[in-house]
């Protein structure tokens, strides 16, 4: 097994732009035209390429680029017992493009069972070397909890959980259960993708949660707890990391707004091993509450975007990891893109080579800072 663990200094979030081969095949596959095995070989191929792609631009984390998804989080959530989906058309308004989602709800008590994502690790983790480990990306908890209890999931969750408490609680128990999957399957570096803290800072959802007679405190505690109480039984040997984002679809974004409010909660309070945080623009505020984040905690500053293939200035990015270094030493950071390169399967607004060149910029800036 691989004795190294995530983050490293230059890192990245897990998910790249699917390949033609791959699209053209699921196109054909839904059409009729090949079977499931016949995708799942193009899969695999195209897998097998995106990680060589990796290794070859020096990368010592290795992802499989979310390629057997469609969404970076609710492929997953199809994985646990009580949860159902059907595509409507149907989706959520971000910043100019509505981002189109499978409808994603309750049927009955969520529960674990053997999970796919588990058996997609595994093959990930065959092209694990002595200079390379393989991180797998699941969304969190807290994501889970938020999905069913959307306004379009309310009455129905309320069916099954007459409080957030006992959604909470089944939730947490499934995820710890799910981490043990993947623990069993050879997987120490786990990262935890999380809008549900960049959903709430901002005075747009100040006012909307006021709007709507809910208190913002208790959400925020709500999400802290689901978060940690998944989190009980990490194995010591485990590396478990969060990422949070506002939003990233087709290259648009969520929501805007600091972390200021958040991060007595998540920077503080979650038992993670590290924070990916989306810095790539003035939407993310300031380092200032970067103070908050526990001593046992490492950040990876989310400094280069995703969301446009322009180039960053190298300089630049330097003088803002050094500015964030005010506030958390420099040896607990660490530099990557802001968020995936696809967090759904449509991908952002740039092309394959452009999607490479920003990961080699990471790498060129991060052995310059940390020589």
């Amino acid at each position: 097994m691989s004795r190294i663990t995530t983050p490293y200094r230059y890192d990245f979030v897990g998910s790249f732009l699917r390949p033609q081969a791959l699209k053209d095949a699921k196109e054909a596959f839904q059409a009729g035209e090949i079977t499931k095995e016949e995708l799942d070989r193009v899969i695999d191929e195209e897998i097998t390429k995106v990680v060589a792609k990796q290794k070859e631009l020096g990368f010592h984390v290795i992802t499989d680029g979310e390629f057997r998804r469609t969404f970076w989080h609710l492929d997953f959530m199809w994985g646990f017992e009580g949860v159902e989906h059907e595509h409507t058309g149907k989706g959520v308004q971000f910043n100019g493009v509505l981002a189109v989602l499978d409808d994603t709800y309750l049927v009955g008590k969520i529960k674990a069972k053997k999970h796919p994502f588990v058996e997609y690790f595994k093959f990930l983790k065959q092209f694990e070397d002595e200079n390379t480990v393989a991180k797998y990306t699941i969304p969190a908890p807290a994501q889970t909890f938020q999905q069913m209890i959307i306004p379009a999931n309310y009455e129905t969750t309320r069916k099954f959980y007459p409080t957030n408490e006992e959604l909470i609680e089944d939730i947490g128990k499934a995820y710890q259960d799910v981490i043990k999957q993947f623990y069993d399957a050879g997987c120490r570096n786990l990262q935890l993708d999380d809008c549900t803290w960049g959903a709430i800072v901002g005075d747009a959802a100040k006012q909307r949660y006021k709007a709507l007679g809910i208190d913002l405190e208790e959400v925020k505690a709500q999400l802290l707890k689901v978060n940690n109480l998944a989190l009980e039984a990490k194995p010591d040997d485990m590396i478990i990391t969060s990422h949070i984002c506002r939003g990233n679809y087709n290259s648009a974004y969520f929501t805007s707004g600091a972390y200021d409010t958040v991060a007595d909660y998540v920077f503080a309070q979650e038992n993670v091993d590290a924070l990916f945080l989306e810095y790539d623009d003035e939407r993310s505020g300031g380092f200032i509450p970067l103070g908050k984040v526990s001593e046992d905690k490492k950040v990876v500053l989310g400094l280069i975007t995703t969301k446009t293939p322009e180039l960053e200035d190298k300089e630049a990015v330097i003088a803002r990891i050094r500015e964030a270094a005010q506030y958390i030493p420099l040896e607990r950071l660490c530099l990557s893109p802001q968020c995936g390169f696809a967090s759904c399967e449509i991908g952002n607004k740039l092309t394959e080579e452009e999607q490479w060149e920003k990961l080699r910029l990471v790498k060129e800036i991060a052995e310059e800072v940390w020589n």
